[in-house]
């Protein structure tokens, strides 16, 4: 088992000292469904923590997914990133959940985000106050969980005297993959914690905890876009483009990192290829890209950041992404 250590020449925090967080991998989307209980049982069997199952509309089910994973294995935590709050009622969401902690007690950890608006639109479920909506529906399904019987008139949320048979005897957290501080400071208010999406970088981390309110026990799980190669310059050739999209897309994690302004006017200056050539130290604040020792870096400055479970995000394209799998193993036993 890892233990916690001090890590001397920490640029990104005060306190030196380190948590280890538990180490798994996400499944993409784009990774067929037949594939997940293979990949379960190899990260369980070589010492991986997690495996995180990827929802998005209109691709795998999330929740199909992780009761695969769980039966195909006897120690691996499972959980979901994430499943929109209205695209279920919230009853059917705490059924769910219910079912899937039964398969695998305490190895189980839901998350409940917004949901990607566009698509809700596209369901006929696009809500007029997603915050309104999600907190409804945490509200709700933390509340089934526990074993409330629970009556609601809400905006979103309608439950008359309903009551599940049988609920967690520990009810896992609920995360919300959240990103705004609006949303933030509701998952501090009404969720166990936050799953972050990739890029999550450390100063992210810091702000979205510190957005949340960082109150006691709120547990913090991030996605971490993963490139390991044997040597950087490949490693950044390869990543770069994906870089390049999440700055011309104006995402809303980037602007935390302490370079942000200067890597957009490199940019905008050279495009790709500056971004190919940045200092090594930008490209480890924003992901596990580079060597293994770059990866393993990041990890630790996530880990000083105060983030409890780490999703490392493999390429999309199985043929690029499954063989991460092995680096997986190699940054969980580190």
């Amino acid at each position: 088992m890892r233990t916690g250590r001090t890590v001397p020449g920490d640029l990104y925090s005060l306190d030196m000292t380190r948590t280890p967080a538990a180490i798994g991998m996400c499944f993409p989307r784009t990774y067929p469904a037949a594939l997940v209980t293979d990949v379960a049982r190899r990260l369980e069997a070589g010492g991986a923590d997690e495996l995180w199952l990827i929802e998005d509309c209109f691709y795998t089910a999330g929740p199909s997914l992780a009761a695969a994973a769980l039966t195909a294995t006897e120690r691996l935590t499972c959980g979901i990133g994430i499943v929109p709050a209205v695209a279920r009622t919230a009853a059917m969401t705490a059924m769910e959940f219910a079912t899937l902690d039964a398969l695998g007690p305490g190895r189980f950890l839901p998350g409940i985000g917004h949901g990607v608006q566009e698509w809700m639109g596209q369901m006929g479920v696009r809500p007029k106050s997603p915050l309104t909506a999600l907190e409804e529906v945490t509200t709700a399904v933390t509340r089934l969980l526990a074993g409330e019987k629970v009556t609601m008139r809400g905006d979103y949320v309608v439950l008359d005297e309903v009551q599940l048979d049988a609920p967690p005897v520990e009810p896992p957290p609920i995360l919300l993959g959240v990103r705004g501080p609006k949303s933030l400071a509701l998952a501090g208010r009404v969720g166990g914690g936050v799953v972050l999406a990739e890029p999550a970088s450390p100063s992210y981390v810091r702000m979205a905890i510190e957005q949340a309110g960082a109150p006691d026990g709120f547990v913090v799980a991030v996605f971490s876009a993963m490139c390991v190669r044997s040597d950087r310059k490949t490693a950044y050739e390869w990543t770069a483009p994906w870089l390049a999209g999440l700055i011309e897309q104006k995402n809303p994690s980037l602007p935390a990192l302490p370079f942000y302004d200067d890597l957009v006017k490199l940019h905008v200056e050279k495009g790709e290829a500056g971004l190919v050539s940045m200092p090594q130290d930008w490209w480890q604040e924003i992901g596990p890209i580079g060597t293994l020792d770059d990866a393993a870096a990041h990890i630790e400055a996530l880990e000083v950041a105060g983030v409890q479970h780490i999703g490392l995000f493999p390429d999309p394209e199985v043929e690029h992404g499954l063989p991460q799998l092995d680096y997986v193993l190699k940054l969980a036993n580190r």
